[in-house]
């Protein structure tokens, strides 16, 4: 653990648990994050291109390794990581992959790590912007019930629409796996969730065996959810490692 931890627990939501990152900038931490790190992660914390990158990569890699091997009860050098076809993470121990879901968002100064007992899942968090052309995204990447919507709203309330729905669908997307070779504009948010409830199940067109949970975790600050697998009808989640 460091002296100074920039991360504290923020939401215990069924089978997970949330953990807030605050990145605000602040030098003695950035310098202790970097020095977490292992010889790959200062690489490529190297050939980031700006100061802001550097920070967001540093504070939540680091805050996900030292949580990570507390979970995993190793030691911080024995920790790696690689990445699947689509960019997907996932975790090693002395070289061997481990069954640890986990996943990672940042967005401004707030990141969000995610971590389950094992299967797959995904974290999102955005903060909200308000200078977009939100209508213009939306065509884009929004199913025609979600146009509707967002197309009704107005103001202030359009803004965190637009960041609800998106940090729902990335996170869906980052707890599948594929990164956007899948089209977030190819599927839309269960009814009920995209009238107001929090949380709800939610199955893929492609994939309509599969179930996920789906929880909006969104707050003043930022807009927030996670996504995760439920376990099949035999009780055996049979999703990869990673997160």
């Amino acid at each position: 653990m460091t002296r100074d931890p920039w991360w504290s627990p923020w939401r215990q939501v069924e089978n997970a648990i949330v953990l807030h990152v605050d990145l605000a900038p602040d030098a003695g931490r950035e310098a202790e994050a970097v020095s977490l790190l292992d010889d790959a992660e200062r690489e490529r914390w190297r050939r980031l291109l700006s100061q802001r990158a550097r920070r967001e990569f540093a504070l939540c890699r680091a805050a996900l390794r030292v949580c990570l091997a507390e979970r995993l009860g190793c030691a911080d050098r024995q920790l790696s990581f690689d990445r699947l076809e689509h960019g997907k993470p996932v975790a090693r121990v002395a070289g061997r992959p481990v069954d640890a879901a986990f996943n990672v968002s940042h967005s401004g100064r707030h990141g969000l790590i995610a971590f389950a007992g094992r299967g797959s899942l995904g974290v999102d968090v955005e903060e909200r912007v308000a200078q977009r052309d939100l209508l213009g995204i939306g065509r884009l990447v929004y199913g025609a019930a979600e146009r509707r919507l967002l197309g009704d709203a107005w103001g202030r309330e359009r803004v965190h629409l637009f960041y609800r729905l998106w940090s729902m669908k990335e996170a869906l997307i980052k707890a599948l796996g594929t990164g956007f070779s899948l089209s977030p504009a190819g599927f839309e948010i269960p009814a009920p969730v995209l009238r107001g409830a929090r949380s709800g199940v939610f199955r893929f067109p492609h994939l309509p065996s599969q179930s996920w949970r789906l929880l909006d975790l969104g707050e003043p600050r930022f807009a927030a959810a996670l996504a995760y697998r439920l376990p099949s009808p035999s009780g055996q989640a049979s999703a990869p490692p990673g997160g």
